[in-house]
């Protein structure tokens, strides 16, 4: 899975990566010089015990000058251009050098006197780099001091060197690759309980929990605790909500209906006019205490309606209001599908459209539900007149009816439309293979756990 900058695993596994390259760089480093130090330490001991071995063979004689009473126990020395080589300077007399210099001479700066080995880097007969080691020795017959030097290339020690580097690579880098996966494993299973978190909210949000259930690190409990109390606080508020909206419509409608009894008793124009505006009163106050209850029940958290129980529920109940019509409903899909809402919401949205197409079907009234995406998609068809398509947008304004013949108020569909809409869905109007009306009702889907398998 592809981790976003912004994302907590993807910064806790780049910061340990960052850190766990910078650091094996800087061992690396710091081990590579080591390595190089020691190495040239050794070789440096090796080319003293040589400078000695020459020092303690050399002789001096006033007459001869210096010379070797005998051969070193070094055979490269005597092997031309080998790449071990001594030399001898004195300051009055003639350089001496070892075979395998053979016409050639190390360079020496004689105006500094080194009592003590002076060890450093120079350019060999061959062009290669060499280590010296050199010392100035007074004889005792002698006034004037005698240079000694050692001299070897150094390429075996940058092979070894190089050698040592190269394993040092395979090696932090096969570590470097087992502290990634060290982390990466580290922050999953410490992120672990914020996964599982998410999935417990996934449950709340899709109605198939109530609350967040398992336990916790002591880290994250105290956030799942306060998601807990804001979920309750949720479902308080929502209860309330819908005591003031039962309140307040019990406020209205009693007085709504005592005027209306009044009105009855009367009659002419004035009485006439009374009774119409009072209709519409009521229509209006029960068209704007639905939407109070849908804005208030919009806002729960959790909240899920199986759609296959509740469209068979609407078709009982309408086949039984219109059983003397004997007009035939028929209910397709809607298994293990769930409507993201609350259950009267849901009524009263397909059932308002059910009832209209019952109202207006000659014989058949067709119901089908299908999920497309995050959506379901409700399709309600009646084999009707229909509606012309300059008329069905006219057909969602309150009270507008093009029918006074048909029951009903006018505000069907617009409260369909807009209960829809606070869920985030919508409905529009086509014309129906059936040759009615055909109401495309689309609404948000509660998660199921049978289709996120199959989707899986």
């Amino acid at each position: 899975m592809v981790r976003r900058p912004s994302s907590l695993t993807f910064r806790l596994i780049a910061g340990a990566g960052l850190w766990t390259f910078f650091a094996l760089v800087v061992v690396g480093v710091a081990l590579a010089f080591l390595f190089r130090q020691t190495v040239e330490r050794s070789f440096d001991a090796r080319l003293d015990v040589l400078l000695e071995s020459l020092i303690v063979a050399a002789e001096y004689d006033p007459d001869k000058g210096v010379y070797l009473s005998g051969p070193l126990a070094e055979p490269r020395f005597e092997q031309p251009y080998s790449g071990w080589y001594w030399q001898i300077t004195p300051r009055d007399g003639q350089v001496m050098i070892s075979r395998s210099l053979w016409d050639r001479e190390l360079k020496e700066d004689l105006s500094a006197p080194e009592p003590q080995p002076h060890h450093y880097y120079s350019v060999g007969p061959d062009n290669q780099q060499i280590r010296v080691v050199e010392r100035d020795i007074i004889f005792p017959d002698s006034k004037a001091p005698v240079r000694f030097a050692v001299a070897a290339v150094t390429t075996e020690n940058k092979m070894e060197v190089t050698r040592f580097v190269g394993a040092i690579v395979v090696a932090l880098g096969l570590m470097g690759i087992g502290l990634i996966g060290a982390v990466i494993a580290q922050v999953r299973y410490g992120l672990r309980p914020l996964r599982t978190l998410e999935g417990q909210l996934e449950r709340v949000r899709s109605g198939e929990a109530d609350r967040l259930e398992g336990g916790y690190p002591s880290e994250i409990a105290p956030v799942a605790d306060e998601l807990n109390k804001l979920i309750d606080h949720n479902a308080e508020l929502l209860a309330r909500a819908r005591t003031h909206v039962g309140n307040l419509a019990h406020a209205l409608k009693t007085p709504l209906s005592v005027l209306m009894n009044d009105s009855a008793t009367h009659h002419g124009t004035l009485a006439a006019s009374v009774r119409r505006q009072l209709d519409v009163m009521r229509r209006l106050v029960d068209h704007y205490l639905v939407r109070a209850r849908t804005a208030a029940a919009g806002q729960v958290i959790g909240t899920r309606t199986p759609v296959l129980p509740a469209m068979t529920s609407l078709r009982t109940t309408l086949e039984k209001i219109y059983a003397s019509r004997d007009v035939r409903i028929f209910v397709q899909g809607g298994d293990r599908l769930n409507f993201r809402g609350e259950r009267q919401d849901f009524d009263e949205m397909l059932g308002n459209l059910m009832d209209n197409a019952c109202k207006w079907a000659d014989a058949e009234v067709r119901v089908t539900v299908e999920r497309r995406d995050t959506n379901l998609v409700f399709l309600v068809e009646d084999d009707g007149p229909g509606i012309d398509d300059e008329q069905r947008e006219a057909v969602f304004s309150r009270g507008q009816r093009f029918d006074e013949a048909t029951p009903g108020s006018g505000l069907g569909l617009s409260i369909v439309r807009d209960i829809a809409g606070l869920y985030g869905g919508g409905i529009e109007l086509d014309r129906s293979e059936l040759g009615g009306l055909k109401a495309v009702l689309t609404l948000p889907a509660s998660a199921d756990t049978s289709v996120q398998q199959a989707a899986q």
